[in-house]
């Protein structure tokens, strides 16, 4: 029985032929080297002068420029400005809404952002098994030639096509990994960045709505969005400039 099943399993692996399965890499090839394109091109849009963008907040809240700081956000693309502007529409509820709303607003950034990205880690991931598919076939192809043929001397040929063909496999299964599996990393590292961006613009939001609730509490007279200790607000935003980081890196 053990004998049968054996003989079957070879029987449609020669029948099968490693050919499909160089087919399958090729397309898998071409779909991820389109996610990559895709990919670099909505990164590359999305990106933004961080450095600015934080500094140029920080100035217009801690001037309780609300409408000015929107309008700075309002039409950027990047991922960091739409956390911002969630936070500032709801600024008026104070700092615990606002950092709620910021980081609902990071999970649907980042989810945005790693769009596809679990495809090229998964076939970065099983495109080499894939090939070694192939090599496993090519090489059941070599072994049933050489025993069809037996020590006939015109035999050695077709063997070695057939050895050929299972390195071939292998060579696809790894050129199609490779790319792959950089492309991947590089992406995870361009969301983790900017992620960090957008943890710092919140910080930056936050040190300004907790600094207004505070002098909104010791002067109970003055505005929600106007208070005397701007600068106060200006010097706690200042210090999270450090923490914005090139998306480039």
């Amino acid at each position: 029985m053990n004998t049968n099943i054996v003989e079957r399993s070879k029987v449609v692996l020669l029948n099968i032929g490693a050919s499909p399965i160089l087919y399958l890499m090729i397309g898998l090839s071409i779909v991820s080297l389109g996610i990559m394109i895709e990919r670099a091109i909505f990164f590359l849009r999305a990106s933004d002068n961080l450095q600015r963008l934080a500094e140029q907040l920080a100035t217009r809240l801690g001037r309780s420029d609300l409408a000015g700081a929107k309008q700075l956000v309002v039409h950027s693309k990047s991922a960091e400005a739409a956390v911002v502007l969630a936070g500032l529409n709801r600024i008026e509820g104070g700092s615990a809404a606002v950092e709620e709303a910021m980081s609902a607003a990071r999970v649907i950034q980042k989810m945005r952002l790693e769009r596809r990205l679990s495809f090229l880690g998964t076939l970065g991931a099983n495109a080499p098994f894939v090939g070694l598919l192939g090599t496993v076939i090519g090489i059941v192809q070599a072994f049933a030639q050489l025993e069809a043929a037996g020590a006939a001397a015109g035999s050695s040929s077709g063997v070695m096509g057939a050895i050929a063909e299972a390195l071939v496999a292998t060579a696809i299964g790894l050129v199609v990994a490779i790319p792959a599996v950089t492309a991947f990393n590089y992406f995870q590292r361009r969301i983790k960045g900017i992620m960090g961006n957008a943890e710092a613009l919140t910080h930056i939001v936050l040190s300004h709505v907790k600094a207004t609730n505070h002098s909104a509490r010791e002067n109970p007279g003055s505005g929600a969005l106007s208070h005397p200790h701007k600068h106060s607000s200006d010097d706690s935003s200042g210090t999270r400039f450090d923490r914005i980081s090139s998306v480039h890196n």
